[in-house]
């Protein structure tokens, strides 16, 4: 979501400056990426594809996407064909997404959201049809309620259509509803998670207060992450977060992804990064173990939330 235009978002990096980004992951060794074709409303697909190309072998890399919703203006409106999980937007969608990606097929094609206009079984056949076709290897889904995601697991395994095999779920330090029913479910049925927001949109960065929010561009126009956080319970984490980190001697964002590792049933976090130091200290994040007294240490102050993320 980070690299595409800057038109589409002022925090979003332009092609010449994300693909040193791509570059340095697979330097990493991070071979899966993950985008959207709402993402600079196509452009992030087309930076993301044509960096892979000239960086890596197609049969090395992962290559995730997404559909749900419209890419005009406006993404959350516009014709009911261009946008939701019907058979007619999501053959469409798949399409357009390997043009512009520039590859004969994505190794995860997945829902963006949970569509209430469209009848489940269409969808799940729909992206059983994709996958027959060659279009996709697995898919996944995101951002839904466990009952809604049980149901399409459910319409798959009746009818033999292609089964969920990944959830790209909210999923966090200061935001754990997730906890409830969804990582339950997806532990029981073997299925892969994959949360978005690790670091709660920057706000486990350790640099945000309730005055100002945050020191970023992206932390002071992002609406969507005020939203989301900005509890007092959230700043409480965040500062333990921060003194957590400061013992250790690494980052507060390190100790956040740490957390979420450390956590049963989480395959890997969806992690963005808009300076190369940040996408560093991610990848060393995999080095820090907490142990049960930094866990509870952590967690002890989370206060229920409203469910966030799913719209």
């Amino acid at each position: 979501m980070t690299y595409g235009t800057s038109q589409w978002r002022p925090w979003v990096l332009d092609e010449p400056e994300s693909r040193p980004f791509i570059q340095r992951a697979l330097e990493h060794g991070i071979n899966f990426f993950d985008t959207a074709d709402m993402y600079s409303r196509g452009e992030s697909e087309r930076v993301l594809g044509r960096a892979l190309k000239d960086f890596a072998r197609r049969d090395e890399i992962v290559i995730a996407t997404k559909a749900f919703y419209s890419l005009g203006a406006n993404a959350f409106a516009g014709n009911p064909n261009t946008r939701g999980l019907s058979r007619k937007h999501l053959m469409h969608a798949i399409d357009e997404s390997l043009q512009r990606l520039g590859t004969d097929y994505v190794d995860l094609y997945q829902i963006h959201r949970f569509d209430y206009t469209t009848p489940i079984e269409e969808t799940v056949e729909a992206l059983h049809d994709i996958v027959k076709a060659g279009k996709a290897r697995y898919v996944g889904a995101s951002s839904m309620y466990a009952w809604q995601f049980a149901t399409m697991l459910h319409v798959a395994d009746t009818n033999g259509w292609t089964r969920f095999v990944a959830m790209q779920n909210h999923y966090n330090l200061v935001y754990r509803e997730e906890e409830r029913e969804m990582l339950p479910l997806c532990r029981a049925d073997g299925i892969g998670v994959i949360p978005w927001s690790p670091m709660a949109r920057g706000f486990l960065a350790g640099n945000r207060t309730k005055a100002k929010g945050g020191e970023t561009r992206r932390s002071q126009t992002d609406d969507f992450a005020h939203d989301m956080y900005y509890a007092d319970s959230d700043f409480a984490i965040a500062d333990r977060a921060a003194e957590l980190a400061a013992r250790r001697g690494v980052k507060p964002a390190q100790i956040a992804l740490a957390w979420l590792l450390a956590k049963p049933g989480v395959t890997a976090p969806i992690v963005g990064a808009s300076k190369m130091s940040h996408l560093d200290e991610a990848v060393a994040a995999l080095d820090i173990t907490l142990s049960p007294d930094d866990m509870t240490f952590l967690e002890e102050l989370y206060q229920p939330h409203r469910i966030l993320g799913h719209s």
